[in-house]
């Protein structure tokens, strides 16, 4: 049923990819550009305030940059979104995941080059990209990059299934749960490539949306 009644980029296989992805990306970017979040704001926000009380302050700019950088990130997807055209052939989502792909390409190139923040920064240009644009995981409310929210719809789905026999709620649970599961396998490669190829551990997090963007076409 799903293969027909959902778009494919709203798919439970598409979810996951896009899942594992987010998860090497925020991995990538804590470890090797400043111990800031790409798409993790919440983090981010939290190593702020963190470091301001602390009196901690030189890397407050860290934090301010990649938050100012997902916010700029979000407002050029949402942009496309207010103007493209459904006359075009190739769709938005296909777009919106080579751009992605693009600003990860530029990482990988120039990232032993550029400062930390310059880089954090443009992997929150990504990790925007991809959270404005995939917000559905068969037709319900779905995040890719930020797992609290989904955490909390399986705890909820696993009760209603044991105190009220509801079948459709474990489906969506155990839909959460490969999400979940996606996210901290892409966060653990990426942990086990960066310590063999450091910078070109990018590349990873590539190779997901490459896949879905194959299966968009």
């Amino acid at each position: 049923m799903e293969r027909t009644q959902f778009p494919i980029h709203e798919r439970l296989v598409s979810g996951t990819l896009l899942a594992m992805a987010a998860g090497g990306l925020d991995s990538y970017s804590y470890l090797l550009h400043g111990n800031v979040f790409a798409g993790l704001q919440t983090g981010n926000l939290i190593l702020l305030g963190t470091n301001i009380g602390s009196g901690h302050f030189g890397e407050l700019w860290h934090y301010i940059f990649a938050i100012l950088m997902f916010m700029i990130g979000a407002v050029i997807v949402r942009h496309l979104q207010s103007f493209y055209s459904n006359e075009i052939k190739l769709s938005r989502q296909a777009v919106v995941v080579m751009y992605e792909i693009a600003l990860l390409a530029v990482v990988l190139v120039v990232g032993r080059y550029v400062p930390d923040v310059l880089a954090s920064g443009i992997l929150s240009l990504a990790a925007a990209a991809q959270l404005q644009e995939f917000r559905k995981l068969k037709g319900g409310p779905f995040t890719s990059l930020m797992m609290t929210g989904n955490l909390r719809t399986v705890s909820e789905g696993v009760y209603d299934f044991i105190v009220k026999h509801d079948s459709k709620a474990l489906k969506k649970s155990a839909d959460m749960g490969s999400i979940i599961l996606s996210f901290v396998l892409g966060a653990l490669v990426m942990g086990f490539l960066v310590s063999l190829i450091n910078v070109f551990a990018i590349a990873f997090s590539m190779v997901p949306l490459i896949i879905f963007l194959i299966r968009l076409r």
